[in-house]
């Protein structure tokens, strides 16, 4: 075995090395990347990428309407958040009255007799106490049910988002419903 020479191992074959592309010249990436810096009617260009963005802000905001997964934000995403949602559109809420009513009392509150005003707070503060009952007992109906269909870990932080929706007017939410009224998902 000589010192320095090679072993029968390493005069193996060379493994063979894959297909290499050759560098284009920098002429050919040239004539490959020129084109027009400003096209040559700016007009026409400049309309035809706002229709397409319009075109895609119209099919977003559709797809949110409706409740499209993909075009959902975060906070909306989801089986469980879908499940709420139908939920609280398929029950009759004393929350979606909260504007209608505070729109009431802001006209009684106008009023120059101080026994009206009187008679508007007291309906105000009277009907916020039944809103939050409503919404607390809503909240408790939503965990149990998210409890029974998807588990024990999916049950939490969605009393807030229910409720959130159930005191806005039903043309007004975003996802729109998808359910009818008393439509419980099952």
């Amino acid at each position: 075995m000589p010192l320095f020479s090679r072993s029968d191992a390493s005069k193996a074959r060379p493994e063979p090395q894959p297909e290499v592309r050759r560098t284009p010249k920098q002429s050919e990436q040239v004539a490959r990347n020129r084109r027009p810096l400003v096209p040559s009617d700016r007009k026409e260009a400049r309309k035809q990428s706002a229709d397409k963005m319009r075109a895609e802000r119209e099919k977003a905001r559709r797809g949110f309407e409706q409740g499209d997964e993909k075009y959902l934000p975060a906070r909306d995403k989801g089986p469980v958040r879908r499940y709420v949602r139908d939920f609280v559109d398929a029950r009759l809420s004393i929350g979606t009255l909260a504007m209608p009513m505070m729109i009431v009392v802001l006209v009684l509150t106008f009023l120059n007799d101080p026994q009206w005003r009187l008679i508007a707070n007291l309906v105000l503060w009277g009907f916020v106490v039944i809103v939050v009952l409503d919404s607390v007992v809503m909240a408790w109906q939503v965990r149990r049910a998210v409890r029974a269909k998807f588990g024990e870990k999916d049950a939490k932080g969605h009393g807030w988002y229910a409720t959130m929706r159930s005191v806005q007017l039903p043309f007004m939410r975003m996802p729109k419903p998808q359910t009818k009224l008393f439509k419980y998902p099952s």
